[in-house]
């Protein structure tokens, strides 16, 4: 797995063919943990368009959607995201005004659309 799979790392190439950059994280493991991010910052957060999503999960030849665990998996990554984003917020106000707001819409359940990438 990659560790980080979204569209933001992958490239196209002088030819035209994608190529998948950002190997740090890269690994053997669940497709599921490499596939929930991208599904979230489609479906959640709003920051891929439904197309750009649908390519994807066509290319990749599955959707993490569909599994049962999507949910539970995806709170987690929303939460490790909230976590590191922390570790900036003691020296960074806009990073500490991001953790409140994202900390406060986890609390009600509510929309993040409003979360911004960091």
């Amino acid at each position: 797995m990659h560790g980080d799979a979204n569209i933001g790392n992958v490239i196209l190439d002088r030819g035209g063919a994608p190529v998948v950059i950002d190997l740090a994280g890269f690994c053997a493991g669940p497709r599921e943990w490499d596939l929930v991010q991208t599904a979230l910052f489609y479906e959640r957060f709003g920051w891929h368009t439904e197309d750009e999503y649908r390519q994807f999960v066509d290319a990749y030849g599955f959707d993490v959607m569909y599994w049962p665990g999507y949910p539970v998996l995806a709170d987690y990554r929303e939460l490790v995201m909230t976590l590191r984003l922390c570790g900036k917020a003691q020296w960074d106000q806009e990073a500490a005004d991001e953790v409140s707001r994202r900390v406060a819409s986890m609390r009600a359940g509510g929309n993040r659309g409003s979360w911004t990438p960091f």
